[in-house]
């Protein structure tokens, strides 16, 4: 029995919570991908949704929770997508929802917070600069602060994505996932040691943004002073403690790999597979070219985490 926070009928039963949108992702083998790459690759997509990432798994419980305990506002930090989930989600279901990020956030997520009629503040500094306000505002409006990775519903609905995994998992060896607070890393990696125990989890971050993963391999907390690095959804600081004990049970490996690659990764993923990506959902692909000799031969399959990412920013890194 695995010992995380997680649990694997609630998990279960969140797809029947979860709007169907989100639901069923496509798992496709990616042949032109595996060549490059030295290894038989299939992707996991979970940006072809209303909110384009993963997150809307987790927001649509809840704001299903909020909705059902009668509550009607909620408050989140975000460095952008799960704002936008959260928008969605509560704007669906009649919730006031107000995201706090940095304004350095990529403009085409802010962008997209707002028109779903989210109230949006912008803070200096970066996401935990964030976190402290929208903890702040929790606080003196008397409403539910929503913490991704934190709050057990957002581990347990990305988890779905590994119930979608499990009915593929004997033509998977190891699976790559974006870290970053852990949401989806110990979501997934939770059903696939109950449900798929042979398949590898490994768990991939920039070096500029190493917290979680320098935690995972101390085995306790480790702080950063900053983070700098381009997959700004997963550039945490703060590791939780309790998430990160839910993923020393479930990850078999965490490494980290540098900016250079993460740009390889994205333009592998669009020449090879027509896929726009953020950073962050590159990070599979990434460390695969960083250690090609531990992947070579092997069946990965890599989980698209997210494509929101400003156009110009992704022209100057990827080109034109």
């Amino acid at each position: 029995m695995l010992k995380t926070r997680l649990d694997l009928d609630r998990i279960r039963a969140a797809r029947r919570a979860i709007d169907p949108v989100f639901l069923d992702t496509p798992l496709f083998p990616c042949d032109a991908l595996g060549d490059a790459l030295g290894c038989t690759a299939s992707v996991k997509l979970e940006t072809a949704n209303p909110v384009r990432s993963f997150k809307g798994r987790g927001t649509e419980l809840v704001t299903g929770q909020l909705r059902d305990q009668g509550r009607d506002a909620a408050v989140c930090a975000s460095a952008g997508n799960l704002g936008w989930a959260l928008a969605w989600s509560g704007r669906r279901r009649g919730l006031a929802v107000t995201v706090v990020a940095s304004r350095h956030a990529p403009a085409a997520k802010l962008d997209r917070i707002r028109a779903q009629g989210a109230e949006l503040e912008l803070v200096d500094g970066d996401f935990d600069s964030a976190r402290q306000r929208a903890v702040d505002i929790a606080r003196r409006r008397g409403i539910r602060l929503v913490e991704d990775s934190l709050d057990v519903e957002t581990c347990e609905g990305a988890a779905t994505i590994g119930l979608e995994l499990v009915q593929r998992a004997s033509g998977i060896d190891t699976v790559l996932i974006a870290l970053g607070g852990g949401a989806l890393a110990t979501g997934v990696g939770h059903v696939l040691k109950a449900l798929a125990p042979g398949v590898e989890v490994i768990c991939v971050q920039p070096h500029g943004a190493p917290a979680m993963t320098r935690s995972w391999h101390r085995r306790r907390v480790v702080t950063t002073e900053s983070t700098d690095t381009i997959a700004d959804g997963v550039a945490g600081r703060h590791p939780i403690p309790a998430v990160l004990d839910d993923l020393l049970a479930v990850a078999d490996d965490a490494v980290l790999v540098q900016e250079a690659s993460i740009i390889a990764g994205m333009r592998l993923l669009l020449r090879h597979a027509g896929l726009v990506v953020e950073p962050s959902a590159a990070l599979g692909v990434a460390a695969v070219l960083e250690d090609p000799d531990r992947f070579a031969g092997r069946r990965i399959a890599t989980i698209i985490c997210g494509s929101n990412v400003n156009l110009d920013d992704y022209h100057r890194w990827v080109g034109p």
